[in-house]
């Protein structure tokens, strides 16, 4: 059997981020989300190029097997991956920039599903929901480990660590599978905006009710309520028959979606290219008043200020009448530098003296007093305390963490990790002999 989608998509930049960098495309044919890294690497860049490649992929099917389906989504996702390396090798600014992808190419039967990343391909059937694909994070690999579980993760101070991303440097070797599709299915691509604080059971009871439409616009409603502190994308797909699909007037006015950024950079004007920012201060143009031509001094015969507009090339070229006492004012300002710098710099001081972290020395765990960090010529810490906790007596994870260092609020707190630390040691080795 033949089937048509039947989709919606919704982009939003969120409550806390000034900008989206999450780009989606909802076609006939092609789902996909890509959600964009990077920062002041802008981002919005990586995931509206990646975007921009992948909707080539919205065409009629040819007649071709699973494996042609996914070779197609994985020469995308390559082409995708050297569009950005190109922008980067073109624009220095844009180096760190990169983009997550997860793309599911239909055929009229299945899905060829590709995924980089930390967005997120769900499939919800007979009311049952299923994550199809498996983040590429490092608290997915805690999770994997059995050293957290997937609640832990969505608060876990790393969890928006990636460790595969589309970046034009490294090859992201994408996840790539089929899924056979029934009628009835609805499928959810979103990026971690909404699944990071959504749960399983909060996205099937959106997926369960109303159109894609709707489904759509509840998700990204639900992810803010939630506190979703990123973009957040959402494309929800409705898998029908043909036969339903042409007695369904919604269906017929179905146009390819483009949302977040790769839709918004296409709008902007080559004139506001200079600034990210939009809008202004309101009813601030940052002018001053004009000076009234009537305003006269009060002193007799004064003659009126001048009120003719002054010829701004005669007003830059102007000639300055020298200041009195040049070395003077300028002694007293480096004064007030120097003693300000002094000031900031004693204050610095004091405070790395009151911060405390774990570290090693020797083979054992001890408390470092100052910062985790040091200037040329200059130790910001010093030894606090050292116990007896062996550092090839832990695990490579804690080994690892205690070597860079383990960041705590007090001195309170240091203690107390060096004894959880302590209550994760092995037994020690016999020596041979």
């Amino acid at each position: 059997m033949t089937f048509r989608l039947h989709y919606s998509a919704i982009s939003d930049v969120g409550r806390v981020r000034k900008d989206n960098q999450d780009s989606g495309y909802a076609g006939p044919w092609l789902l996909t989300v890509c959600d964009g890294v990077g920062g002041a690497a802008r981002g919005d860049v990586a995931s509206s190029t990646a975007i921009q490649q992948l909707r080539e992929l919205d065409d009629p099917p040819a007649d071709e097997s699973g494996s042609g389906l996914l070779d197609r989504v994985s020469s995308a996702l390559h082409q995708a991956h050297v569009n950005i390396g190109r922008l980067v090798d073109a624009d220095p600014a844009l180096d760190g920039t990169s983009t997550t992808a997860t793309v599911a190419l239909f055929d009229g039967s299945r899905v060829g599903i590709g995924h980089v990343g930390d967005s997120r391909a769900y499939l919800f059937r007979d009311r049952e929901l299923s994550q199809l694909t498996k983040d590429h994070t490092f608290v997915q690999s805690l999770i994997d480990e059995g050293r957290i579980s997937e609640e832990e993760s969505r608060v876990h101070p790393h969890r928006n660590l990636i460790l595969k991303a589309l970046d034009g440097m490294q090859e992201a070797d994408p996840d790539l599978f089929m899924i056979e599709l029934t009628d009835g299915d609805r499928l959810l691509l979103c990026s971690d905006g909404a699944s990071g604080v959504l749960d399983d059971g909060r996205l099937a009871d959106i997926l369960s009710m109303g159109t894609p439409d709707f489904a759509a616009v509840e998700l990204v409603r639900a992810s803010l309520e939630a506190g979703s502190s990123d973009n957040v994308t959402c494309i929800v797909a409705d898998v029908v028959t043909e036969d339903a699909a042409a007695a369904d007037p919604a269906y017929a006015e179905l146009e390819p979606l483009l949302v977040g950024a790769a839709a918004e950079l296409r709008r902007r004007s080559p004139r506001g290219k200079g600034s990210l920012f939009r809008g202004h201060r309101a009813g601030d143009t940052g002018e001053l008043e004009p000076i009234d031509a009537e305003i006269h001094d009060d002193r007799p015969a004064a003659r009126p200020i001048r009120s003719d507009p002054l010829d701004p090339e005669e007003a830059r070229y102007a000639p300055i009448a020298p200041a009195r006492f040049v070395w003077l004012s300028r002694l007293l300002v480096l004064a007030v530098v120097v003693g300000v710098l002094w000031v900031a710099a004693a204050a610095a001081w004091s405070w790395t003296q009151d911060q405390y972290f774990v570290g090693e020395h020797d083979g054992n765990v001890v408390i470092y007093r100052g910062i985790n960090t040091d200037l040329p010529g200059i130790s910001l810490n010093e030894l606090y305390q050292t116990s007896d906790v062996e550092l090839d007596r832990l695990s490579p994870y804690d080994a690892g963490r205690v070597s860079d260092g383990i960041e705590v609020s007090d001195l309170d707190a240091a203690k107390e990790t060096v004894q959880n630390l302590a209550t994760e040691m092995t037994a020690p080795t016999d020596e041979p002999g």
